[in-house]
């Protein structure tokens, strides 16, 4: 079978001009996504108004992010941000008896922010252990009094690949529903929320998903959502002007979504579900096995995760990650700098020697230092 690069670089101009190895945060624009905005844009320019495109686009967007996550079109709540839709769940769990949320040292800050916030709520914390968590760490601080308990698939600083359906068994033994950030592994990881068990799920558009800003997907288990009652919902997650909650996770959705996002979204997934996840994932752990190696013998140091699951990205550690990460732009190797880490994170456009040239321009910065 045909590399991935080869078959599919071509759709991505950039590279042709840069390493993009950023995809933690922002990754390289496809042709067809590209099209697909400006389909958006020519749709007002040339007609004025859109609407019922605009809407159809939606439901492909929502179809094609159920099929990647295994999950059902009724399942899936059309949101501007995954903070947006952790907001959202926050605000669905007021008639809970039990007010006690678990989250992790591993989860993005927006997701302390969400619980700081919420003043009905005592939190505990799970904290990393050898940069790593092990599934067992749970059952301390999950206990009866648990409502939710908030995991990352993938850690955001350095790859770390959670045990997902394992926390999953241990949170629903003692009650706690589960919620998973899939921003870092959502279209390069493959995710199963029905084998895994989880209860919601959400990831945005703008990373792994090939997309843009301002949309993100909320997965919500329908025996669960319609059980559920959002404070944070609006008349998209109504029947209509129907004053009634829709059913499933739509109950989830407020007002009109970011339209030109969903154009993209709907473009982005459609490839990368063409492609298969898994094949994505075979090649991304190949070239970061091969580059986590070669990273080594140059000498530098890595925030190697625990033994286990091959990490989607290579962490080299660098306490001026932040200018190192500046010097290379100057040299059009993009990555993503995250505090004393200097993030490598390919897709399947990249390729083993792009990681390899990145790696060699990050030693002689620290050579020159």
């Amino acid at each position: 079978m045909e590399p991935l690069p080869q078959r599919y670089r071509q759709l991505f101009p950039t590279v042709r001009t840069h390493t993009m190895l950023a995809s933690c945060s922002q990754s390289a624009l496809a042709e067809p996504v590209s099209r697909a905005i400006k389909d958006y844009h020519d749709s007002l320019l040339l007609m004025g108004t859109n609407w019922n495109e605009a809407i159809e686009k939606t439901e492909s967007a929502r179809n094609e992010f159920a099929k990647l996550i295994g999950a059902e079109p009724d399942e899936i709540a059309i949101v501007p941000s995954v903070s947006d839709a952790l907001v959202s769940v926050a605000s669905s769990l007021s008639g809970f008896r039990k007010k006690h949320v678990v989250y992790t040292e591993m989860d993005f800050p927006a997701v302390s922010h969400v619980w700081q916030a919420q003043s009905d709520y005592t939190v505990s914390v799970i904290p990393t252990i050898d940069r790593g968590l092990h599934p067992k760490q749970y059952e301390k601080d999950i206990t009866d009094e648990t409502v939710l308990t908030c995991v990352p698939h993938v850690h955001y600083r350095d790859g770390f690949v959670q045990d997902v359906k394992a926390i999953a068994e241990m949170s629903k033994k003692k009650g706690s529903l589960l919620f998973v950030d899939a921003y870092q592994s959502a279209g390069h990881i493959p995710i199963d929320v029905k084998e895994w068990g989880a209860d919601m799920l959400a990831a945005g558009t703008r990373k792994y998903l090939l997309g843009i800003p301002g949309m993100a997907f909320l997965y919500v288990r329908k025996e669960l959502a319609d059980a559920l009652k959002p404070k944070s919902s609006a008349w998209f997650g109504r029947g209509g002007f129907d004053a009634a909650y829709a059913t499933g996770a739509r109950r989830f959705q407020t007002g009109t979504p970011a339209f030109i996002s969903v154009y993209a979204a709907a473009s982005a997934l459609s490839l990368l579900n063409h492609i298969g996840v898994s094949r994505i994932r075979d090649h991304v752990k190949t070239i970061c096995a091969d580059a986590c190696q070669y990273a080594a013998d140059k000498g530098l140091q890595l925030a190697a995760a625990p033994a286990g699951d091959q990490p989607g990205m290579v962490a080299i550690r660098d306490e001026r990650a932040s200018e190192t990460a500046a010097l290379l732009k100057k040299k059009k190797v993009i990555c993503a700098p995250r505090d004393s880490l200097i993030r490598l994170a390919p897709h399947f456009y990249n390729t083993k020697d792009e990681l390899r040239h990145a790696i060699d321009e990050i030693a002689a910065v620290f050579s020159a230092r």
